[in-house]
């Protein structure tokens, strides 16, 4: 192994993490086996046939009223190994609404829903890499990993290659939150460096005055520098 494979190696977390509870119910038990043909020689993203439109990246705007919460812009750029730009892939993200609650039937988490927040949009990178999206700071909340076990604020990511195989999923998380050294899916990242590399960074002139404050978040794929993601190590 080279020594930049046993740098990315530290920066993914283990497919099991013991600390993190729910993740034996997720993690193979089992040997991998090889992704069907049919999927690895899908020429397009599984949702990329429909239609992006400009709604779809601005979560504030997907209902008749505007959602409860703090307005934010999340926005970065995603780069390959060497920092050239990721062109035209499809970005998604899905997230908690300002109380912490998920729009899910599954999430039982006794906070309010919010009629005007779904929590899900997607865009498409520009020829530079660059994808935008307007959204509400979801709030932290209960998961029940362990005794008094709160999740810090964070946005899923989801990106989609040439190929439904070449689907990574990761985290966002905001600067300077307190339950970070409580989070057994951040702390399954052996590499401090590679943790910090999921913390978005307050960016002023992302920000748009009287409106929403700016957060940026640039993702790697591969690399010493790579992303931490879910699933890949």
């Amino acid at each position: 192994m080279s020594t930049d494979s046993r740098a990315d190696a530290r920066s993914q977390p283990p497919l099991t993490y013991p600390p993190y509870l729910s993740n034996a119910l997720r993690a193979p038990a089992r040997p991998l086996i090889k992704v069907p043909g049919n999927l690895r020689d899908l020429a397009a993203p599984v949702y990329g046939y429909l239609p992006v439109g400009q709604a779809d990246s601005d979560l504030t705007r997907q209902h008749g009223a505007e959602p409860l919460g703090e307005r934010i812009i999340v926005s970065g750029r995603i780069l390959d190994e060497d920092g050239r730009p990721v062109r035209h892939t499809l970005v998604e993200i899905w997230q908690a609404n300002a109380a912490g609650r998920y729009f899910h039937a599954l999430d039982d988490h006794p906070a309010p829903l919010d009629p005007n927040f779904t929590g899900a949009g997607r865009a498409i990178t520009d020829g530079a890499g660059h994808y935008r999206f307007l959204t509400i700071k979801p709030g932290a909340y209960p998961w029940r990993n362990h005794p008094n076990a709160w999740r810090p604020a964070h946005i899923h990511f989801s990106l989609f290659g040439e190929s439904f195989e070449s689907r990574l999923v990761t985290q966002m998380y905001f600067p300077n939150d307190p339950l970070f050294p409580q989070d057994p899916i951040l702390q399954s990242i052996p590499d401090a460096a590679a943790q910090r590399r999921l913390v978005s960074e307050f960016d002023l002139a992302l920000t748009e005055p009287e409106w929403a404050l700016g957060y940026r978040f640039d993702i790697v794929l591969r690399g010493r520098h790579s992303t931490p993601f879910e699933g890949r190590a």
